[in-house]
């Protein structure tokens, strides 16, 4: 979804930011992960197709997707690189393009470090929050 192009939503534990191109070779290496595979209900993916899932979700009008970076790793860093700190992805899909108040949130914390600290919870608060300002400022 182009709305969250230039969007960075920040918390204390996560922050998140629109998934771009740079994302997709760490996002492909997690999912290579069977464990993953299976929790998410994902098929593994080439590279390529890797790539092209991600513009399709960019232009998609019923889905708008974040990665999730690790807070205090991206705020330490001098010039933090927002691969180095990528903890997971959040989704919202809008089920119901006729009411915008109707969706599903998906969290995935891929990085086990990242797991069990709340990015989680606060990824899907800072979503929720979000889905329903983008809802107000549409109106």
């Amino acid at each position: 979804m182009r709305l969250n192009q230039n969007t960075l939503l920040l918390g204390k534990k996560v922050v998140l930011v629109p998934y771009t191109s740079e994302h997709v070779p760490r996002y492909h290496e997690w999912m290579q992960s069977e464990e993953l595979q299976r929790l998410t209900a994902s098929e593994p993916l080439t590279l390529e197709q890797e790539y092209a899932m991600q513009r399709s979700w960019r232009e998609d009008a019923d889905k708008c997707t974040f990665i999730v970076l690790d807070a205090e790793k991206w705020q330490a860093q001098p010039v933090p690189t927002e691969e180095s700190c990528m903890a997971g992805d959040v989704n919202l899909f809008l089920t119901n393009l006729e009411d915008p108040t109707l969706g599903e949130i998906e969290v995935m914390i891929a990085e086990p470090s990242c797991r069990g600290r709340g990015f989680g919870t606060e990824a899907a608060l800072l979503m929720m929050s979000y889905g329903g300002d983008a809802q107000t400022d549409s109106e």
